[in-house]
């Protein structure tokens, strides 16, 4: 791997300003160079730690809801065939067109990247919960129904223990989601975040700033996951 890695950069050094123009795939020296200055003056830290906020915070929030929705919604099945229209047409929009309309609600700063994450989150963690919720065996309800036990005792020994791997995976599967949904607010309307610093990048035509916050952020979406 290390051996593969080293390879591709030093043909990328070599392609770029040769075979192909240094203006569009800059230089891994100049990448490298970019973040130390980014990392020297503090400003890589400062937005990594704004967006890594956005996106966790907008994650709690989406999370919960979704797991909330999703298990009441599970389990009052006349409330879930009411809604469902409703919901999967709002799950069908790109919640990411919902951007500008948050920003008029709310203002370019930090709540409206929150909303946006916790939004996208919501539904990809909702729609699992629900699912989870709703393939509970039946019949393993009735028979605790028989034994005596209410809703409370159905849900805690029952729905939750058995939904509780497909909540878990709408959870593990809306991590980068999170993510994409601070970056992109900060490219649509900010002043600071990873995504505020690659779209200054990318109108100075700055390309090694663009690479160096493109790395910035693959970073800490690992780290998130």
């Amino acid at each position: 791997r290390l051996i593969l890695a080293a390879a591709i950069l030093v043909l990328w050094e070599l392609a770029s300003g040769r075979l192909v123009a240094e203006f569009f795939i800059s230089r891994p020296t100049a990448i490298i160079a970019a973040l130390e200055r980014q990392i020297m003056t503090g400003n890589l830290f400062f937005h990594a730690g704004v967006t890594a906020t956005e996106a966790f915070v907008g994650f709690v929030i989406g999370g919960t809801a979704g797991i909330v929705t999703g298990v009441v919604l599970g389990r009052i099945t006349f409330l879930a065939d009411l809604l469902q229209p409703f919901i999967l047409a709002f799950y069908s929009l790109p919640k990411i067109a919902l951007a500008p309309l948050f920003v008029l609600w709310i203002g370019i700063g930090m709540w409206m990247k929150i909303v946006l994450t916790a939004t996208v989150v919501f539904f990809l963690v909702f729609l699992n919960t629900f699912t989870g919720v709703r393939s509970v065996s039946r019949e393993l309800v009735t028979i605790v129904r028989l034994m005596g036990a209410n809703e409370r005792h159905v849900l805690g020994k029952i729905v939750l223990p058995s939904a509780i791997t497909w909540v878990f995976a709408g959870l593990r599967i809306s991590v980068p989601y999170a993510l994409i949904g601070a970056i992109v607010g900060e490219l649509i309307a900010s002043n600071r975040g990873l995504g505020f610093v690659l779209a200054s990048a990318s109108g100075q035509f700055d390309t090694a700033g663009v690479f160096a916050a493109l790395i910035a952020i693959m970073l800490l979406a690992f780290t998130l996951n």
